[in-house]
């Protein structure tokens, strides 16, 4: 059994934490906020791009247009 807790803490008070932690723990630290904030990103430019009317079959045309397209242009 979990028992949750929830405190008020200020930035400055985590920033006074953060710096007392020794190097490996402040790296460690680091590289699970840059994590987070990648995560994020992702998702938002993800959710930016998600359609229902995109298919396999819809990108393989537009490629195959395109490619027409530059080869017909190399032949002139």
């Amino acid at each position: 059994m979990k028992t949750a807790l929830q405190i008020d803490i200020t930035f400055d008070q985590i920033l006074s934490i953060v710096k007392q932690l020794p190097k490996q723990q402040k790296i460690r630290l680091t590289k699970e906020l840059e994590k987070e904030v990648i995560d994020s990103k992702l998702s938002r430019l993800l959710s930016t791009f998600k359609t229902e009317e995109l298919n396999l079959d819809t990108v393989n045309a537009e490629v195959e247009r395109v490619r027409q397209e530059i080869y017909d242009k190399q032949k002139r």
